[in-house]
C-alpha cells in the first residue's frame, strides 16, 4: 500500500512539475513569436518603402507601425498602406 502512495505522489509532482513549466515557458515563446513577426514586419515595411519610393511613397518606420506588420503579416502591411493613401 505504501508503494502505491509513494507511486500517486510522484504522478502527482510530475504534474504539478508540468504546470509550472507549462506557466514558466507560454511567456517566453509568446515573446520569441513577437520577436520574429516584429522583425518580418521591419522587412516587410522596408520592402514596401523601397518599391514605394518610385512612386512618392512612404510609410514611417515606428514602433507602432512595426507591431501592426509584425502581429497581422503581410494584411497589416495593407492596411497601413490603405491608412496611408487615405490619409494623403
Amino acid at each position: 500500500m505504501e508503494t502505491v502512495n509513494i507511486i500517486m505522489a510522484a504522478l502527482f509532482l510530475l504534474v504539478i512539475l508540468y504546470i509550472i513549466a507549462q506557466v514558466i515557458i507560454k511567456p517566453f515563446k509568446l515573446l520569441w513569436k513577437l520577436i520574429i513577426n516584429s522583425i518580418l514586419g521591419l522587412f516587410l515595411l522596408l520592402v514596401t518603402n523601397y518599391i514605394g519610393a518610385f512612386f512618392s511613397f512612404k510609410i514611417a518606420i515606428n514602433v507602432l507601425t512595426v507591431l501592426i506588420a509584425g502581429f497581422l503579416g503581410i494584411p497589416g502591411v495593407l492596411l497601413l498602406i490603405c491608412f496611408q493613401i487615405l490619409l494623403k
